[in-house]
């Protein structure tokens, strides 16, 4: 028996702006319940799991333990651009910059990383 990954959680302190910039990001289409939290659902056909956005009361302590990898359809340098312009911003964790991938952070300071393809 194994498991697989249905659903990718993340705490944020301010739900609409996260749910805005994960939704444009993605591709996904956000739905808000009166519970303070927001499930993000990919677009019919397209396999992936949900995200939901998770209201809590504090900020992010330090570096994530968990991230998300993304893979553009339109090249790396193109996608990197697309997220800043929704609010992202280039992180330092560390990466010499001979990685295959970008590191960004969305507007809640979580990091994420752009890769220039299929992970290897």
């Amino acid at each position: 028996m194994t498991a697989h990954v249905a659903q990718y959680t993340l705490d944020v302190t301010d739900l609409n702006l996260m749910a805005k910039f994960w939704s444009a990001a993605l591709g996904y289409t956000a739905s808000q319940g009166g519970d303070g939290n927001a499930k993000l659902y990919p677009p019919p056909g397209q396999a992936g799991p949900t995200v939901w956005l998770q209201s809590c009361g504090t900020p992010k302590p330090g570096k994530n333990r968990l991230h998300l990898d993304l893979v553009a359809d339109g090249g790396q340098a193109a996608e990197v651009d697309r997220l800043i312009g929704l609010g992202a911003r280039r992180a330092d964790v560390g990466q010499t910059g001979a990685e295959g991938f970008v590191v960004l952070a969305d507007p809640e300071d979580n990091e994420f990383c752009v890769l220039d393809g299929p992970p290897r």
